[in-house]
C-alpha cells in the first residue's frame, strides 16, 4: 500500500504552535477515515489476507497514535519544549501498546488498548497530557482501553492479577522516552523469572476453561465464537503467551530446531500450521467485522453464506459453499486444538522441567511400554511408538481400567503418532482393541480423544470425511462426527441407567440385546456417508459392508449393522410422520423389522440419534410417539402377523367405553355409541371415550355451539385441546390459525366429523420450548381466540402476522418446498407430505388449501425440525375416497407448493 501523509506536520506545522483542536480533530479524522478505507480496499480485493491486514492496520494506527502524542505534547507543553518539559518538570511517560494492538495485530472494530508508562507516578502536566489524548481519541469515534501506571505499579498489579500480566505482556512501545520502555521491559524479565512461569501456566488454564464454558466446549458448534470459541483466535494467543512467559520468544518459528528455546518444540510444518490458522481465523473475523460493521466475533446462521461466499466457496459436486466454509473452519478450529495439545505440555516441561516419571507399578503395563508421571499415565522415554503403534490404543485401555487421566505428554505423542494408525487398519489384534473401546465403559469419551488426536481418520478413512461437516441448518447442533459421538454418549447414559426416567422403555431394552457389539459399531457408522450426495442411509449400509470386517465383525454382526444404518430413521420418521392407529402403519414396519430382536436395537438406536442432535430436539411428545409404536410393532412381532379386521376392533373399542360409562342412562350410552363413525372409535382410548361422552352430553344439555376443553398431559409434555362444534368446511384451518396467534405449537391433531354434523377435533400442543403448554392465562387466551376466530370476530392473517419472529440470524436458512403425495402408505387415506420453511400460521395456510381443493383432514402430524417443518395430513375426499384422480392431484399439489410460501416472501417462524 502506498503510504500516508505525515499528518504530525499538519498538526504542529511550526515548533510550539499546534493548530487549533478543531482543525486537528478534522485532519485526525481525514487520516482515519483514509486507513480504515485503505485496509479495507486491498483486503477486499484479496491484496491482503486477514492476518497481513490485521498487522497493516495497527501500524498505520501506529502513525496516526504517533502523531496524536506529538500534538498532545505540543498543546501541553505550549513553550514549544514538549517532552523537555515533562524530564525537567516531572517525570516523562511513554505511550505503549498493548493486548492485541500490542501485538500488532488490529482488527477493523477492535478496542486500542495504550498504557501510558512513567518512572513514577505522573504530576499534574503528565496527567493533562494523558487525559487531552483520551478525550482527542474519543472524540475520533475510538474505543480505548487505558492504563495510567509507574514502572513499579506495573509490576505489582501484575504479581497480582494475571490479565494484567498478559497485557503487559503484549506491550510495545510507540511513542515518547525510549529508555522508560527499556526500563520497564527489563523489570518486567526479571518479575517474570522470579515469579516463575507455573504460576502463570495455572491462571491461563483456568481463564481458558472458563471462556470455553461460555463460548462453547466444543470447537464445532455450527455457530462458533471466532475469537473466544474453543479453536479461535484466544486459543493461538494462549499458546504465544506461553511461549512468550517462558522464552521470551516473539514469533512461533523461534521455537523450530534443536537449538530454539526448549531445544525443538514445534516443527516447522507444525509452526506453518500455527501461522496458516491464525491467517484463515483473522480472515473470517474480518469479514465479520467489515459484513456486519461492528465488533462481531460470532459467526452466525445469516454471516456464514456472506462470508463464505467472500472468501470465495462455491458449491463443488454435493456440498454447498457454505458447507464446505465451515468445514474449512472447523477443520482450522480442530488443528488449533491439536496444537494447543501438542505445545502447552512441552513449554511446562522444558519451563519447568520433565516431570519425573516412574515405572508402572502395574508389570502388565510395563511390559507394553506405559510410565506414571503425576499420577498419569504417559508412554515410558524408551518407547518406540512407530514400532508398535497399537500401543496407543493400549494406552487408552490402561487409563480407562485403572480410572486414570492420560497426561499431556500422552496426548501430545498420540498427535504426533496419529498418522501411523493407518498402519493398524488390517491388523485383528488392534481391531480387538479398539472395538473393546468403542463398547466399553464411557466409550464416548475415549473415541471423542481418538477423534480429537486425529487417529480415527487414520484408522477408518471414511471417519475423516464427516470430521468438520456441518448441514446448514438450525436443526442439528454439533458436527456430524461429533453428533455421532454424542450418540455414543448416550449409549453409555442408557447403559447406565442414567435415563430411566426420560426413556424408560429403551432403559429397559438396552439390558436385553443380544447383538450390543453390533448396536455400537452401528450408532458409530450411522451417518458416515454424509456429505456424499444421496441416501446417506442407504450408502452407509454400503460402507458398513467394508468396515465391519476390518473391526472384526462377524458375517452375522456385519448383516445387523448394514441394516441398522440403511434404517436408523425407519422408527422416528414412522412415529412422527404417519399415522401409528392406522394399522397398515405398524404392519408395514413389522414388515421391515420382522425380529423383536432387531426391533430394540432400533428403538436405542433412535433415542441415542435423536436426544444426540441438540437439547431442544428430544420431548416428552416425542417420547411418547416412539414407546406407542415400539409396544404396537412389538406385539405384532409377538403374536402374529395380522391386526384384528377392523369392524372387530371397532366393537372391542365400544364396549370398552361402554364400559366406562357405567354410570350413565343406557339410552345416553346408546346415543354417543351411536355419534361415532369407526375412525373415531380407533383413535382413542376408553378413557378418551368416556371424557369425550361427558363433553358432548353437557354441550347437547346447554346448547352450547362451541365447546372447548383443554387438558394438560405433564407425562407427555403435551396440552390437549378438543374442540366440540358444527362441522364446516375450513374448520381445522381457523382452529390452526387461532392456536399459532395464541403462541401454541401443533404436533399432532386428529379430526372427527360425528354422525350429528358435528365435529369433535382434537389437537397436542405445546409451547414454543418444546413443553406442555400450561399457563392458566394462556390456555383461557387459547379458548377465546378459538371462539372468535370460529365466529369472525379475529382477523386471523393480520393476528398471524403480528407473531413474534424468528431471529434474523436464522432467516439466511433456506428451505425449499417440497410436496409428495402418496396413495400406498394408507388403505384408507391420501397421505399427503409436505416440506418447508416453518413460519407463524404455516399450518393454517396448509389446511386452508387442502380444504379449498374440497378434502377432508382426518389426522395431522407436525415435525419441526429447527426451522424445516415437516406436516403430514391423512385426507379423503368428499366421498370418502382416497384422492387417485392424476388431475386433481396435480392441482393439489400446486396449491400446496403456492401456500407453503408466504404472500410476502417472508420466512420468519415463531
Amino acid at each position: 500500500m502506498r503510504p500516508l501523509p505525515d499528518l504530525a506536520q499538519d498538526l504542529i506545522p511550526r515548533p510550539g504552535e499546534p493548530v487549533p483542536r478543531d482543525i486537528a480533530l478534522a485532519l485526525l479524522r481525514r487520516q482515519l477515515g483514509r486507513i480504515q478505507s485503505r485496509v479495507q480496499e486491498a483486503f477486499e480485493a484479496h491484496a491482503l489476507s486477514g492476518l497481513t491486514a490485521a498487522r497493516a492496520l495497527a501500524e498505520l494506527t501506529d502513525g496516526l497514535i504517533h502523531a496524536i502524542h506529538a500534538y498532545t505534547l505540543a498543546q501541553v507543553a505550549p513553550d514549544g519544549s514538549g517532552e523537555r518539559a515533562f524530564t525537567a518538570a516531572e517525570p516523562p511517560f511513554v505511550l505503549a501498546a498493548t493486548g492485541g494492538y500490542g501485538r500488532g495485530v488490529l482488527g477493523p472494530f477492535s478496542d486500542i488498548d495504550l498504557l501510558f508508562l512513567s518512572d513514577s507516578p505522573l504530576g499534574p502536566r503528565g496527567r493533562r497530557a494523558v487525559e487531552f489524548m483520551l478525550y482527542l481519541l474519543w472524540d475520533l469515534g475510538l474505543k480505548v482501553g487505558h492504563a495510567t501506571r509507574s514502572i513499579r505499579e506495573c509490576l505489582v498489579d501484575a504479581r497480582a492479577d494475571a490479565t494484567i500480566q498478559t497485557a503487559l505482556l503484549d506491550s510495545r512501545f510507540i511513542a515518547g522516552e525510549r529508555a522508560v520502555f527499556d526500563r520497564f521491559d527489563a523489570a518486567f524479565s526479571l518479575a517474570r523469572q522470579e515469579w516463575g512461569v507455573g504460576q502463570f501456566l495455572t491462571s491461563k488454564r483456568a481463564e481458558r476453561t472458563a471462556r470455553h464454558k461460555r463460548y462453547g466446549d466444543s470447537p464445532y458448534l455450527v455457530e462458533p465464537h471466532i475469537k473466544e470459541g474453543r479453536g479461535g483466535l484466544r486459543d493461538i494467543q494462549t499458546m504465544y503467551w506461553l511461549a512468550r512467559y517462558a522464552f521470551g520468544v516473539q514469533r512461533m518459528p523461534e521455537l523450530v530446531g534443536e537449538d530454539s528455546p526448549g531445544g525443538g518444540l514445534l516443527t516447522a510444518r507444525e509452526a506453518r500450521a500455527i501461522r496458516r490458522a491464525w491467517d484463515f481465523l483473522w480472515t473470517v473475523r474480518f469479514h465479520l467485522h467489515y459484513v456486519t460493521g461492528r465488533a462481531e466475533e460470532r459467526l452466525t446462521f445469516d454471516l456464514q453464506p456472506v462470508v463464505g461466499a467472500r472468501m470465495g466457496y462455491t458449491r463443488h459436486g454435493k456440498q454447498d459453499g457454505v458447507e464446505r466454509f465451515m468445514k474449512h473452519l472447523f477443520l482450522t478450529a480442530r488443528d488449533v486444538v491439536r496444537l494447543s495439545r501438542l505445545l502447552e505440555p512441552a513449554i511446562e516441561r522444558a519451563a519447568l522441567g520433565s516431570p519425573a516419571v516412574t515405572k508402572a507399578q502395574d508389570p502388565a503395563l510395563a511390559t507394553i511400554g506405559i510410565a506414571m508421571a503425576d499420577g498419569k499415565l504417559l508412554f515410558a522415554p524408551d518407547k518406540d511408538i512407530a514400532a508398535d503403534p497399537a500401543v496407543m490404543l493400549r494406552l487408552l485401555r490402561a487409563a480407562r481400567d485403572r480410572g486414570l487421566e492420560l497426561h499431556p505428554l500422552a496426548q501430545r505423542a498420540l498427535i504426533r503418532s496419529a498418522p501411523r494408525a493407518q498402519s493398524l487398519r488390517d491388523d485383528p489384534a488392534a481391531a480387538a482393541l479398539f472395538l473393546d473401546l468403542l463398547t466399553g465403559k464411557e466409550s464416548h469419551r475415549w473415541v471423542r480423544v481418538l477423534n480429537e488426536v486425529g487417529f480415527l481418520s487414520r484408522y477408518i478413512p471414511d471417519w475423516a470425511r464427516i470430521v468438520g461437516l456441518m448441514q446448514f441448518d438450525t436443526y442439528h447442533v454439533f458436527t456430524v462426527e461429533e453428533h455421532t459421538i454424542e450418540a455414543i454418549g448416550v449409549l453409555n447414559q442408557l447403559e447406565q441407567q442414567e435415563l430411566e426416567e426420560a426413556v424408560p422403555v429403551a432403559s429397559e431394552l438396552v439390558g436385553q440385546l443380544q447383538s450390543r457389539r453390533a448396536l455400537y459399531v452401528a450408532t458409530l457408522l450411522h451417518d458416515i456417508a454424509k456429505g456424499r450426495g444421496g441416501d446417506h442411509s442407504e450408502l452407509g449400509a454400503e460402507l458398513a459392508h467394508e468396515i465391519c470386517p476390518r473391526l472384526g465383525l462377524s458375517q452375522e454382526e456385519t448383516e445387523t449393522v448394514s441394516w441398522l444404518v440403511l434404517n436408523h430413521l425407519l422408527v422416528s420418521q414412522t412415529a412422527f410422520k404417519r399415522d401409528i392407529d392406522d394399522p397398515k402403519t405398524i404392519l408395514d414396519i413389522a414388515e421391515v423389522v420382522q425380529s423383536p430382536e432387531r426391533l430394540r436395537l432400533l428403538l436405542v438406536l433412535t433415542v441415542a440419534d435423536m436426544r444426540a442432535v441438540g437439547p431442544k430436539v428430544w420431548n416428552g411428545w416425542k417420547a411418547t410417539l416412539l414407546r406407542e409404536l415400539y409396544w404396537r410393532v412389538a406385539e405384532v412381532l409377538a403374536g402374529g402377523l395380522s391386526v384384528p379386521e377392523r369392524d372387530v376392533r371397532v366393537a372391542r373399542a365400544k364396549q370398552a367405553a361402554a364400559a366406562m360409562m357405567e354410570e350413565l342412562p343406557k339410552e345416553a350410552v346408546e346415543n354417543f355409541l351411536a355419534l361415532g363413525y369407526p375412525g373415531y372409535w380407533l383413535s382413542f382410548d376408553p378413557e378418551t371415550h368416556a371424557r369425550h361422552a361427558g363433553l358432548i352430553r353437557e354441550a347437547e344439555a346447554t346448547g352450547a355451539p362451541l365447546t372447548v376443553s383443554t387438558r394438560v398431559l405433564e407425562a407427555r409434555a403435551v396440552t390437549e385441546v378438543t374442540v366440540y362444534v358444527t362441522d364446516h368446511p375450513g374448520l381445522f384451518s381457523r382452529i390452526a390459525g387461532a392456536l399459532a396467534v395464541a403462541g401454541a405449537s401443533i404436533v399432532d391433531a386428529r379430526i372427527h366429523t360425528m354422525t350429528n354434523g358435528r365435529a369433535l377435533d382434537t389437537f397436542w400442543v405445546q409451547d414454543a420450548q418444546g413443553g406442555a403448554f400450561d399457563s392458566p392465562h394462556k390456555l383461557a387466551r387459547l379458548s377465546v381466540l378459538i371462539e372468535q376466530a370460529l365466529s369472525g370476530r379475529l382477523n386471523l392473517e393480520q393476528e398471524i402476522r403480528k407473531v413474534r419472529r424468528e431471529p434474523a440470524r436464522l432467516r439466511a436458512v433456506q428451505v425449499p418446498g417440497r410436496v409428495v403425495i402418496d396413495n400406498h402408505a394408507s388403505n384408507t387415506h391420501t397421505v399427503i407430505e409436505m416440506n418447508g420453511r416453518d413460519r407463524p400460521g404455516l399450518l393454517h395456510d396448509m389446511t386452508a388449501a387442502i380444504s379449498e381443493q374440497g378434502l377432508q383432514i382426518a389426522s395431522a402430524h407436525i415435525t419441526t425440525y429447527g426451522v424445516r417443518a415437516v406436516d403430514v395430513f391423512y385426507v379423503k375426499d368428499v366421498f370418502g375416497l382416497k384422492v387417485e384422480n392424476e388431475r386433481k392431484l396435480t392441482s393439489l399439489r400446486a396449491a400446496l407448493l403456492s401456500a407453503l410460501t408466504p404472500a410476502n416472501g417472508e420466512a420468519g417462524a415463531a
